[in-house]
C-alpha cells in the first residue's frame, strides 16, 4: 500500500496537496463557532448529490415536472426521502447561512484584509437565495406555481426595465412551459456553476488570510486535523440527523419528505400562495407598501440594507462602526423575525387562507388517488381534477348554484355563506331521507322553505298545490307509514345515487302502483300532477291521461338520474319541468354538457373511488 501510495504522490503530488488541506493552523484551538462554513460547504455538497440523482427522473415541462415528481414521491424506491433532503436540506442552508454571517460580523471576520471575502460571502447568499426561489418552482405544484408568479411579478416594478425583466425571467408574456425550463435551468445549471465557483473563490481568499480570531490565547494553537475536523464532523452529522428527521416529521413513506400539492392549473386561482418561510418577512413587509409605493418595499428598502452590508467591511474600520455593524445585524434579525411572526399569526387568524390550504390540502391527496385508480394520461394530471366530479363538481357548484342553493349547509366546497339560501338543501338530494322530506315536509329547511326567502318564488312551495296535499293526506295520516314508505322505495329506485344501497323489491313494486293509483283514503294520486313515464307497467297504474293537471308540476321519468338531473339543470324551465311557473336560472348557456355532467355526477356521488374505500 506505502508503494502505491508513493507512486501516486510521485505522479500527483496528492500529499503536500493533502498536507496544505489538512494543516492548516487555527490560533486558540478549535471551536464550536467555527462550524458554520463547514456545515454550508456539507449542506451544498448534499445538494449537489440528491439533486442530481433527482434531475434522473424529472422532466422538465408544463405537462409532465408535477408527474415526474409524483412517480419521484409515489413511485420510486426511497424517491420521498431523496426530495425530502434535498427539500429540507435546501432550508437548513438558509439557517446555516445566517449564522455563518452572524458569526463574520460579531468576530469581525469582514474587517480588512478579509474584504473581498466578505462580499464573495454576500454574492454567495445571494446565488443560494437564488437557488431557493427558482427550485420552489421545479414540481409545477400550485403552491410554486402561483407564489413564483407572484415573485416575478415583483421583477416587473423595476423602473425602466420591469416588463424586459420580467418577460425575460417568464420566457415570454404568459406563465408556462418556458417559465418552467427557465427556473429548472438557473437551479440545475447556472447557479449552481456561479456556486462552485465563487465558493472556491471564498475558500481561497479565506485560506490566504486565516481564520480570524476575536481571543487567540484562548487555548493553544492547533491544526484543522484532527481537532477542527472532528468539531465538523459532529456539527455536519447533527445537520443531516435533522433534516432526515424532518424528513420522517410526517411518516415514512410517500406522505413523508416534502410537500407536493395539487398540479398547477392557471386556470384556478390559489389564494393561499405564500412563499417558503424565509421569505414570509418580505411577503409580510410588502403589504405596507400598496399599489405605487411596492417598489419602496420591494427595491428600495431592501437595496438599501443590501448596500449596508456591503459597506459593512468600510464601516467597521472604526470601532463604534463595528458596534454599528453588529447592532445593524441585530435589528434586521429582530425585524425580520418580527415580521415572520405577523405573517404566521395573521394566516392563522384568516379563515380564507386556512380554507384555502385545506381545500389545496384536499386537492393534493384528491388527485394522487386519482392517479393511482386511472393512471395519469397524455393531457398530464392536472386533467385529472378537471374531469372529476368529487372535486370540480364541487367547485362549480359553488360557482353556479351556492347562490341559491345549499350543499349540507354549505357551499358545496365547505363553507358557509352569510346570505341566507333562497332554494332547497341538496346535500341527500335523491335519498330517502330527501325524498321523505319532501313527502312529509315539503316546507322544511331543508327542503323547500328556503324559497319563501326569494321574492320571485313566495309561497309558491312552502303554501302551494304539494304543501297542501302533504298535509290533507300524509300529516292526517291518511297515507299509511307502508304505503310511504312504498313510495320513497320507488322513487329511490329511479335515481342512480351510487350510495342508495340495496332496493327492496316489493316495497318498489307497493310504490309504483300507490304513485300510479293512490287509495281509497287518499285524495288523488301522486300521478294526477306528475307525468310518469314506465316502460314495464302490466298493472296498468300509469294509464289514465290525467297526469300533470297541476301546473309546474315536474315530470318525474327517472326522476333523480344523471339525465334527468341533467335536463333539469340545463332547462328547468322547460314544459317538461316547472314551464312558466319556474324562477331557476337555465344553465344550458352558460355551462357546457360537460360541466352540468360534472355538477350532476358530484350530486350523485358518481366519481372514482379507491378499491378498499369504506363505502
Amino acid at each position: 500500500m506505502n508503494s502505491l501510495l508513493n507512486w501516486l504522490d510521485d505522479r500527483t503530488g496528492f500529499k503536500a496537496l493533502m498536507h496544505e488541506a489538512l494543516y492548516e493552523r487555527v490560533p486558540g484551538g478549535a471551536r464550536w463557532r467555527y462550524v458554520w462554513g463547514s456545515t454550508l460547504v456539507f449542506t451544498f455538497s448534499v445538494q449537489l448529490v440528491t439533486g442530481l440523482f433527482l434531475w434522473m427522473s424529472y422532466s422538465p415541462s408544463s405537462q409532465t415536472a408535477w408527474e415526474s415528481v409524483y412517480y419521484l414521491q409515489h413511485e420510486m424506491l426511497f424517491g420521498w426521502l431523496l426530495r425530502g433532503v434535498h427539500h429540507f436540506t435546501a432550508q437548513a442552508m438558509i439557517v446555516l447561512l445566517v449564522l455563518h454571517l452572524w458569526q463574520v460580523i460579531i468576530d469581525g471576520a469582514y474587517k480588512a484584509p478579509r474584504e473581498v471575502n466578505f462580499w464573495l460571502g454576500l454574492i454567495l447568499m445571494q446565488i443560494v437565495l437564488g437557488l431557493s426561489l427558482t427550485g420552489y418552482l421545479l414540481p409545477w405544484d400550485q403552491k410554486g406555481y402561483w407564489a413564483t408568479k407572484v415573485a416575478t411579478n415583483i421583477a416587473g416594478i423595476t423602473p425602466l426595465v420591469g416588463e424586459q425583466v420580467q418577460a425575460l425571467a417568464v420566457g415570454g408574456p404568459n406563465y408556462g412551459h418556458y417559465t418552467l425550463t427557465r427556473f429548472f435551468a438557473l437551479h440545475a445549471g447556472l447557479l449552481p456553476a456561479l456556486l462552485v465557483a465563487f465558493l472556491a473563490l471564498h475558500i481561497y481568499v479565506f485560506r490566504r488570510h486565516g481564520i480570524t480570531v476575536p481571543d487567540p490565547i484562548h487555548k493553544p494553537d492547533t491544526t484543522f486535523w484532527p481537532d477542527q475536523v472532528l468539531k465538523d464532523a459532529v456539527a455536519c452529522l447533527a445537520v443531516l440527523a435533522t433534516v432526515l428527521t424532518l424528513c420522517l416529521l410526517h411518516g415514512a413513506g410517500p406522505h413523508g419528505g416534502a410537500e407536493l400539492g395539487a398540479p398547477a392549473d392557471p386556470t384556478e386561482n390559489y389564494s393561499a400562495a405564500r412563499p417558503e418561510w424565509y421569505f414570509l418577512f418580505l411577503f409580510q413587509f410588502l403589504k405596507y407598501f400598496p399599489g405605487e409605493s411596492e417598489i419602496i418595499g420591494a427595491m428600495v428598502i431592501p437595496g438599501a440594507i443590501m448596500g449596508v452590508l456591503a459597506l459593512m467591511p468600510l464601516i467597521g474600520r472604526w470601532k463604534l462602526g463595528h458596534g454599528f455593524n453588529v447592532a445593524f445585524m441585530f435589528g434586521i434579525m429582530i425585524g425580520i423575525g418580527f415580521l415572520t411572526f405577523l405573517a404566521v399569526k395573521e394566516d392563522r387568524a384568516n379563515a380564507d387562507y386556512n380554507f384555502a390550504v385545506a381545500d389545496a390540502n384536499q386537492k393534493a391527496e384528491r388527485v394522487v388517488e386519482l392517479a393511482k385508480i386511472q393512471g395519469i394520461g397524455p393531457a398530464g394530471a392536472v386533467q385529472l381534477l378537471r374531469d372529476d366530479p368529487k372535486t370540480r363538481g364541487a367547485a362549480l357548484f359553488k360557482v353556479k348554484c351556492a347562490s341559491c342553493h345549499r350543499y349540507d349547509d354549505h357551499d358545496g366546497t365547505g363553507r358557509k355563506p352569510t346570505e341566507a339560501a333562497t332554494a332547497a338543501d341538496l346535500g341527500n338530494f335523491g335519498t330517502r331521507d330527501w325524498i321523505r322530506g319532501v313527502l312529509t315536509d315539503p316546507a322544511g329547511p331543508k327542503h323547500f322553505g328556503p324559497t319563501k326567502n326569494s321574492p320571485e318564488v313566495g309561497d309558491r312551495f312552502t303554501k302551494g298545490q304539494m304543501a297542501e296535499w302533504v298535509e290533507e293526506n300524509i300529516t292526517s295520516k291518511k297515507v299509511t307509514e307502508e304505503e310511504l314508505d312504498a313510495v320513497v322505495e320507488f322513487l329511490a329506485s329511479l335515481g342512480e345515487r351510487k350510495d342508495a344501497g340495496k332496493l327492496d323489491a316489493d316495497k318498489v313494486a307497493k310504490g309504483k302502483n300507490f304513485f300510479g293509483l293512490g287509495s281509497d283514503a287518499v285524495s288523488g294520486t301522486c300521478y294526477d300532477c306528475h307525468l310518469m313515464k314506465v316502460a314495464d307497467d302490466p298493472d296498468g297504474a300509469f294509464s289514465d291521461a290525467s297526469a300533470q293537471i297541476a301546473t309546474g308540476a315536474p315530470d318525474l321519468t327517472g326522476y333523480g338520474s344523471a339525465q334527468w338531473l341533467h335536463e333539469f339543470i340545463a332547462k328547468p324551465g322547460s314544459k317538461k319541468f316547472y314551464g312558466s311557473h319556474n324562477a331557476m336560472q337555465e344553465f344550458a348557456g352558460s355551462l357546457t354538457d360537460r360541466e352540468i355532467d360534472l355538477i350532476v355526477k358530484w350530486l350523485l356521488h358518481d366519481w372514482p373511488e379507491p378499491e378498499n374505500a369504506t363505502k
